[in-house]
């Protein structure tokens, strides 16, 4: 028996146009901006792990798989 997929949670998508990464080398850079290569550094070393680590996951899933057109109307709305 594979388990249920989990809700979608609409304030992820919220997060990830308005909230900004708290450090490194891009610090200060709103998380739906962070460029792939660094997202795919986060991949292979690991993301962190509570709420940043889930919002990094998934700008990297969404940019990897050519989605991050699916933010532009949050992206509008959150200026």
């Amino acid at each position: 028996m594979t388990p249920e997929p989990a809700e979608p949670n609409p304030q992820i998508l919220l997060q990830l146009v308005s909230m900004k990464m708290p450090f490194g080398k891009y610090k200060d850079t709103t998380i739906c901006d962070l460029p792939v290569s660094y997202l795919e550094w986060f991949q292979r070393k690991g993301f962190p792990k509570g709420k940043l680590g889930v919002l990094l996951a998934t700008i990297y899933e969404i940019k990897i798989n050519g989605l991050t057109q699916l933010l532009e109307p949050l992206k509008r709305k959150n200026t």
